[in-house]
């Protein structure tokens, strides 16, 4: 296992340079393409592929810190790895030939997207995005929304409506990994959200794809594997904050340590000298601080968790899953409820540091406040306070996002039903 700190070193120069053009490259909106490829050339993608299959094998802790330095870079490229960590997650608990076919791809730069979501019209638990199977192979079609990271990537993973050979769609969903450049697949730059405007979030449709049987993988509820992958994605979105927080932090410091205007309302003193603008920079930089504590220790809970699924021989077994596993969604969850709170708090009271100079549009400074909003927005953070409170005060073991579509008075479930 490669150390945080020897890798630090190693991928240093690349977020300095990637640092260097996130203003421009998001007044702009340039699509981080080359430097998204450098870090994969580098080996960013395959921090959690084990050693011996050619990767780091570094622990979720040590891969949040340096997902945490990369956002203060870009949170924009940060961000884009989500659905690709998530994969690489996954793949212990896959068959050895997946393994086999999946680790190398990774350790040699290649990186997997994201085509999950549906923009709307499926009702709850079920999909429009079909997979059905042709002869020896299987085919796609369908469209996602919300596809973070494919635009970017080799390839991308597709949910999918399992159909059976009459046609009718089955309980199942599974997973369908496709080349994104492959016969088919049609990927477009339309998110049009206020901030995080270039991690590739928008639309990606699949017109009968061909899908090989090794690279269609089962969805299984209620396993070690569901409840790890929700709480892992949610941490990845964490960490991106956490950037976030810090970038402001370093920001807010820069613009200060550099102001020589002042106030006559002040001590007449250089900005950096004045007690109160000292202050207010201590507290972006506490909040940025708090905020980063939060998420690493959420990820020592699921580095905890993931000892007992090693352990366990990543079983797919349903309903075994070790408390360890929920103790680490818990603490995802509470750090889902503060960090956004704190990083929020960190990226508005910037502009009380300098005052209107800060507001130009030559800064860019308003791009840590609507990326963090843009961040905080994926999950509605009631839903996890509201989790909390019924586990504490009633025991009721978490439920991870299993599915999202539209609602009807009779979609609604339990925990029991989805645990």
């Amino acid at each position: 296992m490669t150390s945080y700190e020897i890798l630090r070193e190693r991928f240093a120069p690349v977020f300095e340079r990637i640092a260097a053009g996130a203003w421009d490259r998001d007044r702009e909106r340039v699509l981080p393409h080359e430097p998204i490829a450098e870090l994969n050339a580098a080996g960013f993608g395959a921090l959690r592929v084990p050693t011996a299959r050619g990767g780091y094998g570094v622990s979720v802790q040590t891969q949040m810190r340096l997902l945490i330095d990369l956002a203060a870079a870009d949170s924009n490229i940060a961000h884009q790895y989500r659905s690709h960590f998530g994969f690489v997650e996954t793949l212990p608990w896959q068959s050895e030939a997946v393994r086999e076919r999946w680790y190398p791809r990774v350790a040699a730069g290649q990186s997997v997207g994201n085509a999950s979501t549906e923009r709307g019209g499926n009702a709850l638990g079920t999909l429009n995005t079909t997979l059905k199977p042709a002869g020896p192979q299987w085919t796609l079609t369908g469209s996602k929304f919300y596809c973070t990271g494919t635009i970017f990537a080799d390839y991308t993973r597709v949910s999918a409506q399992v159909m059976g050979a009459d046609g009718e769609p089955t309980a199942e969903r599974y997973f369908a990994v496709v080349p994104v450049n492959g016969p088919g697949v049609q990927v477009y730059d339309d998110w049009d959200g206020f901030g995080q405007r270039l991690t590739g979030t928008g639309t990606t449709e699949f017109d009968g794809v061909a899908v090989d049987p090794l690279d269609v993988l089962p969805r299984v509820r209620g396993t070690a594997e569901a409840v790890h992958e929700a709480a892992f994605f949610q941490l990845v979105l964490l960490a991106v904050q956490a950037g976030i927080a810090r970038n402001a932090r370093d920001d807010a410091a820069a613009l200060v340590a550099r102001r020589s205007r002042t106030f006559n309302t002040g001590s007449g003193k250089p900005f950096r000298e004045e007690d109160l603008i000292q202050a207010e920079v201590g507290k972006i930089a506490a909040k940025a601080f708090a905020a980063e504590a939060t998420v690493l220790a959420a990820a020592r809970a699921i580095d905890a968790a993931w000892d007992h699924y090693a352990a366990d021989g990543f079983s797919q077994e349903p309903g075994r899953v070790p408390a360890e596993a929920h103790t680490a969604e818990l603490a995802v969850e509470a750090a889902h409820v503060e960090v956004p709170e704190l990083v929020l708090a960190a990226a508005q009271a910037l502009f009380q540091t300098v005052g209107a100079s800060a507001t130009s549009t030559s800064k860019g400074l308003d791009r840590h406040w609507r990326n963090a909003q843009t961040v905080a927005t994926h999950n509605p953070i009631a839903f996890r306070a509201r989790s909390l409170g019924d586990f504490h005060i009633n025991g009721t073991t978490p439920v991870g996002l299993n599915a999202i579509g539209e609602a009807t008075s009779s979609s609604a479930v339990t925990p029991s039903a989805t645990a």
